[in-house]
C-alpha cells in the first residue's frame, strides 16, 4: 500500500511539475536560442540585407510571442521529452534511494559525500541526461508540430540521418560537452563549496545556525552575483550549441542541418509564416565553446550572453536553501 501511495504521489507531482515548468522552460530555451544579430546579413547569393528576424530580448516577451503564434500547443512543445526525462529521473530516485530518505521526494539528488564525490555523481548524471536535453531543446525550437505518440517520426525531424545512425555523435556536438562539464564543475566545486563555507550548518526548515551572520550572507550574495556572471553565458552557449545538428560532411563543419527528407509530411503551426525565433544560418555554425562565445558577443552583443540572467541568479540563490 505504501508503494502504491508513493507512486501516486510521484505521478501527481510529476504532472503538476510538467504543467508549470514546460511552458517556462520552452520560453527560456527559445529566448536563449534566438539569433538576434546587430549588423547586416548575407543571403545565399552574397547580397547584403538588414536582418529581419525576431528582435526579442525579454523572457515575458518571448512567452507572449509563442502564445500568439503557436497557441497553447506551442507553449507545451517538448512536453514528451521533458516527461520521459523526468520519469526516468523519478524512477532512478525511487529505485536507488530509500523512499523515506531522499532529501527531495521523487528526485535524484547527489549522495551525501565530499565535493569530489558529488562532482563525479553530477558529471555522471549530466552525461546520462545530455541526449535528452538536446532532443528537448530541438523539440522546443523546431517550427514543426511533433506528434506526442510517434517518436520515430519526431526523431526524423529532430535528428539528422547521421545522428540517427550514430546517436553517440550528440556527445560530440562541437563545444557542447565541454560547456556542460565546466558548468557542472563550477556549480559543484565553486558555488556549492563556497555555500557550505560561508553558510555552514544551515539546513532548510531548521532555523538559522549560530554561525550565521549578515557578513557571511552578504559575501554569499556576492558569490551568487559572480556565479551568475559565469554560469549564465555557459547556459546560453549550451542552448545554442545543443540545437545544432551533426552532419557527416566535414566541409560543412560537421553541423549543417540535413533538411532533405527530414521534414516530409510535417505540419507547421498556424503562425508559421512568421518565425517564432530566428536561427543562425545553418551553413555557418558555431564550431566550439570559445567560437560560440566570441560570435555571440560580436554578432549579437555581449548582452546576448546574459539573456534571462535572473533565472540563473534565482537558481544560484536556490543553492543556499538546498542540502
Amino acid at each position: 500500500m505504501a508503494l502504491i501511495t508513493d507512486l501516486l504521489i510521484i505521478a501527481v507531482a510529476l504532472a503538476v511539475s510538467m504543467l508549470i515548468t514546460v511552458p517556462i522552460t520552452g520560453a527560456l530555451v527559445r529566448l536563449r536560442a534566438n539569433y538576434n544579430p546587430k549588423g547586416l546579413q548575407l543571403d545565399d547569393e552574397g547580397v547584403v540585407h538588414p536582418y529581419t528576424g525576431p528582435q526579442l530580448t525579454s523572457f515575458f516577451g518571448m512567452f507572449a510571442r509563442v502564445k500568439r503564434l503557436e497557441g497553447w500547443a506551442g507553449l507545451y512543445k517538448g512536453l514528451m521529452p521533458h516527461l520521459i526525462t523526468a520519469a526516468i529521473m523519478a524512477a532512478f530516485a525511487f529505485i536507488f534511494y530509500d523512499s523515506s530518505g531522499p532529501r527531495h521526494h521523487g528526485m535524484a539528488n547527489p549522495p551525501r559525500a565530499g565535493p569530489f564525490g558529488v562532482l563525479m555523481f553530477s558529471i555522471f548524471w549530466m552525461i546520462i541526461t545530455l541526449p535528452s536535453m538536446v532532443i528537448s531543446y530541438r523539440s522546443v525550437t523546431t517550427p514543426y508540430k511533433l506528434p506526442y505518440f510517434a517518436p520515430r517520426h519526431s526523431l526524423r525531424i529532430l535528428l539528422t540521418p547521421t545522428e540517427r545512425r550514430k546517436p553517440w555523435l550528440l556527445y560530440l556536438t562541437p563545444g557542447l560537452l565541454p560547456t556542460q562539464l565546466i558548468a557542472v564543475t563550477y556549480g559543484v566545486l565553486g558555488l556549492r563549496t563556497l555555500r557550505h563555507f560561508l553558510l555552514p550548518g544551515y539546513r532548510p526548515n531548521a532555523g538559522l545556525p549560530e554561525s550565521f551572520t549578515l557578513l557571511r550572507f552578504g559575501l554569499y550574495f556576492i558569490v551568487v552575483i559572480v556565479s551568475t556572471a559565469i554560469l549564465c553565458p555557459l547556459e546560453v552557449i549550451a542552448t545554442k550549441l545543443a540545437i545544432q545538428r551533426n552532419h557527416a560532411s566535414a566541409e560543412l563543419n560537421s553541423v549543417l542541418q540535413e533538411e532533405e527528407g527530414d521534414t516530409e509530411e510535417t505540419v507547421e503551426y498556424a503562425g508559421a509564416e512568421e518565425d517564432v525565433i530566428g536561427l543562425r544560418h545553418e551553413r555557418d555554425p558555431y564550431i566550439g565553446l570559445v567560437d560560440c562565445a566570441k560570435r555571440i558577443a560580436q554578432e549579437e552583443g555581449p548582452a546576448a550572453l546574459y539573456r534571462a540572467w535572473w533565472v540563473t541568479m534565482l537558481a544560484c540563490i536556490g543553492t543556499a536553501f538546498s542540502i
